[in-house]
C-alpha cells in the first residue's frame, strides 16, 4: 500500500515537471519567432523599442513589408527565387547520388577498398569548416566562368551536402531486409529494377528525411553564397544580413524578410512530416 501509494503520488509530479519543461522550451523557441511577427509591423522607429503590444504599445504598419516587396522588391523576389531553386535542384542531386552510393555500400561488398574506409573518407569530407574550402573553390569556380551563377552555388551545395546524405542512406538501406531483393533477383530482376522498384519505395521515409535536412541546410547556407554570388546568384539569407548596414541594423526589414525565410521549409516539412518522422525514427529499433 505504502509503495501504491508512493507511485501514485509521483506519477503527478512528473507529469508536471515535464510540462514545466515543454512550456519552457516552447516559449524559448517560439520567442525569436514572435518577435519577428510584431517586429515586422512596426516602423522603424519602434522597431527599436521593447514593445510587444499593437495598438498599446506600438502601433502596426505595414512600412517594413512594403518596403520588402516595393520598394525593394526586385531583390525580394530574386533572392526568394534563388533560394527555392538552390535549394531544390541541389536537394534533388544529393538525393539521387546520396541513394546510388548509399545502396552501393550497404549492399556490395568492396574488396580492395573495404566499405568501412570508403565510408569514413566520404564523412570525412564533412568534418572540415566550410571556410577552410572557400579559397579553393572560390578559384574553382573563377576558372569555369561561374561566379555570381547560381550553378556554382548547386554545385557547391551539393560536395557539400553530399557526405551525410550517402551516410544517412547508407543507414536506411542497411536496415533494410535483403529477402525481397534476393527473391526478386532470382526471378529475373536486374539490381536497376530491384533497386528503382523495391528498395527505393520501402525506404521512401528516408529519402524523404534527407531531402528536407539537405533543403534546410541549402536553404540556410549563407558562406558560400556571398563568397559566390553577387548580385544574380544573391539568397534569402544574404539579403537578409544586408539589413546590416554601417548607418545601422534595420531590424524591421529583417524581421520582414525572416519571416519570409521561415515558411518555405516549415511548408516543407508539414507537407512532408509523416515520412519524415518514420525516416528519422528508421533503424532505432533493432530486433
Amino acid at each position: 500500500m505504502i509503495a501504491e501509494y508512493g507511485m501514485g503520488h509521483r506519477k503527478p509530479l512528473g507529469t508536471i515537471v515535464i510540462f514545466f519543461i515543454l512550456i519552457i522550451f516552447t516559449i524559448w523557441t517560439m520567442l525569436p519567432i514572435f518577435w519577428a511577427v510584431i517586429t515586422s509591423f512596426k516602423n522603424p522607429g519602434d522597431s527599436l523599442k521593447p514593445t510587444f503590444i499593437p495598438y498599446k504599445q506600438f502601433k502596426p504598419t505595414m512600412y517594413a513589408w512594403h518596403e520588402v516587396f516595393v520598394t525593394h522588391g526586385d531583390r525580394t523576389m530574386r533572392s526568394i527565387r534563388n533560394s527555392i531553386i538552390i535549394a531544390t535542384f541541389s536537394s534533388a542531386v544529393v538525393l539521387l547520388l546520396g541513394a546510388f552510393a548509399g545502396y552501393s555500400l550497404a549492399r556490395w561488398e568492396f574488396k580492395k577498398w573495404k566499405n568501412k574506409d570508403i565510408s569514413f573518407f566520404i564523412l570525412s569530407q564533412r568534418m572540415f569548416p566550410p571556410v577552410a574550402v572557400v579559397i579553393p573553390y572560390f578559384l574553382i569556380i573563377q576558372k569555369l566562368h561561374l561566379l555570381d551563377n547560381i550553378l556554382a552555388i548547386i554545385i557547391i551545395h551539393v560536395a557539400m551536402n553530399l557526405p551525410l546524405s550517402v551516410w544517412l542512406m547508407l543507414d536506411f538501406f542497411a536496415d533494410l531486409p535483403r529477402d525481397i531483393e534476393e527473391a526478386a533477383l532470382i526471378d529475373g530482376c536486374g539490381h536497376f529494377k530491384a533497386f528503382f522498384y523495391i528498395a527505393i519505395p520501402i525506404a521512401a521515409p528516408g529519402l524523404v528525411t534527407v531531402y528536407v535536412l539537405s533543403f534546410i541546410f541549402s536553404w540556410n547556407e549563407f558562406l558560400f553564397v556571398v563568397t559566390f554570388g553577387y548580385q544574380n546568384a544573391m539568397t534569402l539569407s544574404v539579403m537578409i544580413a544586408g539589413a546590416l548596414t554601417v548607418v545601422g541594423t534595420y531590424y524591421y526589414r529583417i524581421a520582414a524578410l525572416s519571416i519570409l525565410a521561415i515558411i518555405p521549409p516549415v511548408i516543407l516539412a508539414l507537407v512532408l512530416s509523416r515520412y519524415l518522422v518514420r525516416g528519422l525514427t528508421m533503424g532505432a529499433i533493432k530486433e
